[in-house]
């Protein structure tokens, strides 16, 4: 990785549309000229929140909290957007926003950064249910992905006890396209699998920058997690990946993850049991971990020899 922390980040706002009907809110920092870059990163949100409460998030306290600046000081352009019905995003249609819409929306970003900045491929992360549409994304344009993370991810539903709980109230999710978020709910997601594991004030800034923007989220990745798994198939993925999954994650359930990683084609491929983790890596004490585990993955040399 280039170091280039010395320089000024640059921050700036980007819209694109999806369709005629849908425009989509993309946030870009980089330090000096994005042609220039080692690499251009693209971060996939997940289900209940926003883009940049998730990739930027500011605690004072927290050096590098956002992970945008981290990879940025190491000479990547970064990127998020906020996916359909989420953020600054169009909410207004009348859908639930299911993980297909979330892999369109990657498309649609995508190709406006290419345009922006010319054809490279991306470097792509997803959390969660955006770990499902990052995927489904390069499985459909493999051509724009040159390396795939996917972090805190499910597979096909067996052995989550979260996806346990969440599929009793299926039936309701079923009914609405939207469901009410608040900062009670941001809290829960920490305290689900393994208290302990973030601290209070990053928390409560994640919490408050959810909520900034949201007061609802749509239904649908909950119903396609909740009944339709699984919605990617392992064996199309064909670039490299790495499968991130925190210890104490009650949606990434072990077994079901190893099974998908053994079936991923690409002999350059890891997957990264992370200590001490839950579910939202990136609001996690042991955040920097994450970071430095991503970014080797990043910078990793294309092999030589493959036989």
């Amino acid at each position: 990785m280039n170091d280039v922390s010395a320089g000024e980040i640059k921050a700036s706002d980007h819209w694109t549309n999806k369709g005629s009907d849908v425009k989509l809110a993309l946030y870009n920092k980089v330090i000096g000229d994005a042609a220039k870059t080692v690499g251009t990163i693209l971060f996939v949100h997940g289900s209940s929140m926003a883009s940049q409460p998730t990739f930027d998030l500011q605690v004072p306290g927290r050096p590098d909290s956002s992970v945008m600046e981290w990879f940025a000081k190491r000479g990547y352009d970064t990127w998020c957007f906020d996916l359909e019905g989420y953020g600054r995003s169009t909410k207004d249609r009348d859908n639930n926003a299911p993980i297909s819409f979330g892999a369109d929306d990657c498309y649609a970003a995508a190709q406006y950064i290419q345009k922006l900045r010319g054809p490279r491929p991306f470097l792509v992360y997803g959390i969660s249910s955006g770990a499902l549409r990052a995927a489904m994304f390069a499985e459909r344009h493999p051509e724009m992905v040159a390396r795939l993370a996917l972090d805190a991810m499910v597979w096909t539903g067996e052995g989550a006890p979260t996806l346990v709980e969440r599929r009793k109230r299926l039936p309701e999710f079923l009914t609405k396209n939207r469901r009410p978020i608040d900062k009670a709910f941001v809290h829960s997601i920490f305290s689900r699998d393994h208290p302990g594991t973030a601290d209070d004030a990053t928390i409560e800034a994640f919490a408050d920058a959810i909520t900034a923007l949201d007061d609802s989220v749509p239904t649908g990745t909950y119903v396609d997690m909740c009944s339709k798994l699984p919605v990617v198939d392992p064996e199309k993925i064909t670039m490299p990946t790495i499968v991130l999954r925190g210890q104490w994650d009650g949606i990434a359930a072990f077994d079901d993850l190893i099974e998908f990683y053994k079936r991923l084609p690409n002999p350059d491929k890891q997957f990264s049991s992370m200590a001490g983790i839950s579910h939202a890596s990136f609001q996690q004490k042991n955040y920097l971990m994450v970071y430095h585990i991503l970014g080797s993955f990043f910078a990793q040399p294309e092999p030589v020899y493959r036989g």
